[in-house]
């Protein structure tokens, strides 16, 4: 399954770095007009991943989840391979908008691993199936633009949907999904939707969990559309894609080097207190980085944010993995999927309208305020109900 998440993270990033140069060559556009549509391109994906992935969620739940794994890569494998021969921006905007139906692999690959692991070493296992996802998306951008310097960006989309066909090819073959039975005679076999939300809303921290998830998506995602402006103010315009991609790819070796690390301890200690301490530790990061006055003092927080923020995605889901009942993981890891979308569409947008009207700077106060609030909740949240905050010891 590392593998194959792998080469689903991979090969999504591989395209993202050139989708606004692809849609120049789509027509003879005003810059304008290219900004906008990237971004429209950029953001449809997330918004149909948001609508379906609970439904993905429940489907896997009632008929098993590698299904919905090797469903999932087919039907990304197919949009990505037609990206290749459109002609139009309407016709990309549409696929792309196909392929957020079907971006729910990797969100999946965590529902199956976790109800096939058991609880008392779900965080490490999580942890360790999030660095293949981390993985491919550091080299996922890097490979994606050199292949489509080389090749043209129309062949790199056909090339990445073999690597997607890859993915399906070594869930059919390589995972074997068991059935797990119940040792809690009082569970169902299958839920209803409203007993899914039910469940959610009678349990306050796992309800404040998939809160925070909200939050800390908005957060992370709040930077992501002018970092590369704010490399700029620092460095100057020389070598700035390069350097760009550095920030970047900061955060995701501490996010790749700590995740299964964070997931042991988590394991140890409990997912909750953890979660909290990560909470803390990535709005104590983000603050300084208003600050800096160099590259790579914002290179050096942005590793410290990747430590901090590789931890909170295994430790999250090992949590649900714990509260909800077998018979709805997928639909509750639905769930949450969908609201980490919304803050994928939110993070974005808000960050770009702080920065254009206060400056990038307080995007950095605004995140790090973000984040210190979710550590704050969620620790009330725990101690008021600390028996249900506390992992059980045992599968």
């Amino acid at each position: 399954m590392w593998f194959a998440n792998f080469f689903i993270a991979g090969s999504i990033t591989m395209v993202l770095p050139f989708i606004s140069l692809y849609i120049e060559e789509l027509g003879n556009f005003s810059d304008e007009f290219v900004q906008t549509w990237s971004g429209w391109v950029f953001g449809i994906t997330f918004v149909s991943a948001f609508i379906c992935s609970p439904v993905w969620g429940k489907i896997g739940d009632k008929y098993g989840r590698k299904k919905i794994l090797i469903i999932s890569a087919a039907g990304l494998a197919l949009s990505v391979l037609l990206m290749g021969f459109v002609t139009t921006v309407w016709q990309l905007f549409i696929l792309r908008l196909f392929m957020g139906v079907f971006t729910g692999f990797i969100p999946m690959s965590q529902a199956l691993i976790s109800t096939q692991t058991p609880k008392n070493i779900a965080g490490q296992v999580l942890g360790t199936l999030q660095t293949g996802s981390i993985t491919g998306s550091l080299l996922g951008p890097m490979l994606g633009g050199w292949i489509a310097d080389s090749i043209g960006y129309a062949i790199t989309f056909q090339f990445v949907s073999i690597t997607i066909c890859l993915s399906a090819i070594i869930v059919y073959y390589g995972i074997q999904e068991q059935r797990i039975e119940n040792d809690n005679v009082d569970e169902k076999a299958s839920y209803q939707t409203k007993e899914v939300l039910s469940h959610i809303i009678k349990h306050p921290v796992l309800l404040m969990v998939m809160i925070v998830s909200l939050f800390v998506q908005i957060a992370h995602f709040s930077i992501q559309p002018i970092l590369s402006l704010f490399v700029g103010e620092l460095h100057g315009a020389e070598n700035l894609a390069l350097f760009s991609g550095i920030a970047f790819s900061a955060a995701g070796l501490g996010n790749l080097m700590m995740a299964k690390r964070w997931g042991r301890i988590a394991d140890k200690l409990g997912y909750i207190k953890i979660l909290v301490f990560l909470l803390f530790m990535a709005g104590l990061v983000y603050f300084p980085a208003a600050f800096v006055t160099n590259i790579w003092q914002l290179v050096f927080l942005r590793f410290l944010l990747g430590v901090s923020i590789g931890g909170i995605i295994p430790v999250r889901t090992a949590y649900i993995r714990q509260e909800a009942p077998i018979a709805m993981q997928g639909e509750v890891l639905g769930y949450n999927t969908s609201i980490r979308f919304l803050g994928n569409i939110i993070g974005p947008a808000m960050g770009g309208m702080i920065a254009g009207a206060y400056g990038f700077s307080m995007v950095f106060f605004v995140t790090s305020g973000l984040l210190f609030l979710c550590g704050g909740l969620m620790l009330i949240t725990m101690q008021k109900n600390e028996p249900a905050a506390k992992q059980v010891p045992s599968y």
